[in-house]
């Protein structure tokens, strides 16, 4: 079942991933458009900036989930089986302690209890807390950023998920004999 899920979510995040690679091409041809005729577009770098940003979150998250991330493979090909299985453990361990150490500080930083806690009201928010994060603007499209910011703890729950599954998967892997191929 949770392979399923983070299957599901892995591929759902690689569409919309597509998605917003496109609309950056776009968004970068149309700056380019509107510069070459005088009339710059002053909010489309912001928009493909962030596209950008929310684009390399989806896919760190889909690479790791599919352990297709940069990786020097020079110790672990020179490895048994049993000790590549162990150090593929050991990393999808130390990938789900990050995930989790992320959320929780996300999750701090969004502070979603003491915002239910003062009525949603921004200002008692801010008050209490000295935490401005759902206060600040962007710079030309007028956005609150905290909605910018939401790829960061999206990341660390999808990244949460996937590498609880891979760990899950890994740990159900019987490890190969010594005579079997790897």
């Amino acid at each position: 079942m949770l392979h399923k899920v983070s299957n599901t979510v892995a591929r759902m995040e690689t569409r919309v991933a597509a998605v917003l690679a496109g609309a950056v091409t776009l968004l970068v041809l149309l700056n380019i458009a509107s510069r070459s005729l005088g009339h710059a577009i002053y909010w489309v770098d912001e928009l493909a900036i962030y596209c950008m940003v929310w684009m390399a979150f989806l896919t760190t998250a889909v690479l790791l989930k599919q352990r297709e991330g940069v990786s020097v493979t020079l110790l672990t090909d020179s490895c048994t089986p049993a000790v590549r299985r162990a150090l593929s453990l050991f990393s999808d361990l130390v990938i789900l302690v990050f995930a989790l150490v992320l959320l929780w500080l996300c999750l701090r930083w969004y502070d979603p209890v003491t915002l239910a806690q003062s009525g949603f009201d921004l200002q008692a928010f801010q008050a209490q807390t000295f935490n401005f994060i759902y206060a600040e603007n962007t710079s030309t499209l007028g956005l609150k950023k905290f909605w910018i910011w939401l790829a960061l703890p999206f990341f660390a729950v999808s990244l949460s998920l996937h590498a609880l599954s891979n760990l899950v998967e890994c740990l159900g892997a019987r490890p190969a004999l010594a005579g079997e191929a790897a």
